[in-house]
């Protein structure tokens, strides 16, 4: 109880300051939510941005009610340590006093855990710019909504925060985020591969080197009022990060930055680790790395690219638990094994949850002796170390606190670049 109460003041007191400073600063903001893809599309804008401003994003997906303050005064989350929270506030009250310059926007990542999340944001927040990315048939984060509309209900509180003269950018391809249009006054802004959309997408394509073997990227094509731009985001792969790359093009148009500028910008994009990171692999083999997190539409999409993408050897996935899917639980787990058991050679599945996978891949008439079920990321990892073969490619995904980048870490060729390349690598982490 105590612990709970500090926590609270800790809040009260880093939102006051965060307050003070953006009504000192009135730096711009451009805030971005749905359920799946905002850590990307919140990297993509800051690339797009920081070409021409100087501009802040929230860190390792700093979107709670502590994130959002952190973020605002530049500090760094310190975890459980009550002399870094006081250093932390400390700060915030130099920033106040202080003459260090301050970013001209902000790029916020803003998620919702529990209902009445956003709405108590909206009531101090005030946005320039709002990115909603997709929610999804099946979002994350639903455990404790009662269902998808509430959750979608929770979020477009966002809108609340918006000021008048401020921008909506929304997604065309997902119904639900496309509805949002109707409930503003403001300006919106559309993207997608829909033909309606003000930014529309084609030819997207995985990019090879020269051997045809290992991709290099991702291009598509963009056409947005009478122009048509080709599109090039190295080093990144899957659907996930084009719509990304839309969604800060789209806003780019919103707010009369140059397009070309913005296409350009976008080849520094610089994807976070854990999301959908080609990482090179023992014995010739490859790993996507797409362990931050997993919901079924984000898994969804990750099979999709393991589909995609072209190798010389097998396909191989290793699916952690998804968590917080409540009722949804055991149909969400069946369907992805379902659609993992048409993709992959081998399914390694890690998890109390997880023998929902198997059940769905048994369904469609899976080999058995291809499945294996562990309890742990890291058993599972060493598994895979036993069979890789050249020319391999290891889809490896599952929730937070499944903590899959540790088969990654099992099976990478250099697991003496582990800080640099897996997340979760923080002291506090690896103490857990």
């Amino acid at each position: 109880m105590i612990k709970n109460l500090v926590k609270k003041i800790i809040v009260f007191l880093l939102e006051w300051e965060a307050r003070l400073v953006l009504a000192r600063f009135r730096p711009k903001i451009v805030a971005v939510t749905g359920t799946v893809g905002k850590t990307s599309t919140k990297d993509a804008v800051f690339a797009v941005l920081s070409h021409s401003f100087f501009v802040r994003k929230s860190q390792k997906s700093y979107n709670s009610e502590i994130g959002l303050p952190l973020t605002i005064l530049g500090c760094d989350n310190a975890w459980n340590n009550p002399i870094l929270w006081l250093r932390n506030l400390f700060d915030g009250l130099f920033l106040l006093i202080g003459r260090e310059p301050y970013p001209e926007w902000l790029v916020l990542e803003v998620g919702v855990g529990h209902p009445g999340d956003m709405r108590r944001l909206a009531r101090w927040l005030k946005i320039d710019a709002v990115i909603f990315t997709r929610f999804g048939n099946l979002p994350v984060h639903i455990e404790f909504f009662k269902s998808i509309s509430h959750l979608i209900e929770e979020k477009s509180f966002l809108l609340k925060a918006l000021k008048k003269d401020g921008l909506l950018v929304l997604n065309a391809d997902d119904a639900k985020v496309l509805e949002l249009r109707k409930s503003v006054n403001q300006r919106a802004i559309t993207f997608g591969f829909s033909t309606e959309a003000d930014v529309v997408a084609s030819q997207s394509n995985i990019l090879y080197r020269k051997d045809e073997v290992i991709p290099e990227g991702i291009n598509f094509r963009i056409d947005c009022n009478g122009k048509s731009l080709p599109v090039n985001m190295e080093d990144v792969f899957g659907q996930n990060h084009v719509y990304a790359g839309l969604a800060a093009l789209a806003f780019a148009y919103g707010q009369k930055i140059n397009l070309l500028s913005a296409v350009e910008a976008l080849r520094r994009y610089d994807t976070p680790p854990g999301r959908m990171r080609l990482i090179e692999g023992l014995k010739g083999s490859w790993i996507i790395d797409d362990t931050y997190n997993s919901s079924p539409t984000a898994l969804d999409a990750s099979l999709e690219t393991l589909r995609e993408i072209k190798c010389s050897g097998r396909k191989l996935a290793v699916l952690g638990d998804m968590l917080e899917l409540g009722k949804h639980t055991v149909e969400a787990h069946r369907a992805a094994g379902r659609k993992a058991a048409g993709i992959v050679d081998t399914l390694v599945v890690v998890g109390k949850r997880a023998h929902g996978f198997i059940d769905g891949a048994l369904a469609i008439n899976f080999d058995s002796g291809k499945i294996k079920e562990f309890e742990d990321a890291r058993l599972a990892g060493k598994f895979i170390e036993g069979m890789l073969e050249k020319g391999d490619l290891v889809l490896i995904k599952g929730s937070q606190s499944m903590r899959m980048e540790r088969a990654v870490e099992e099976i990478m060729a250099r697991p003496e670049d582990k800080e640099k390349l897996l997340v979760r690598q923080e002291q506090e982490w690896l103490k857990r």
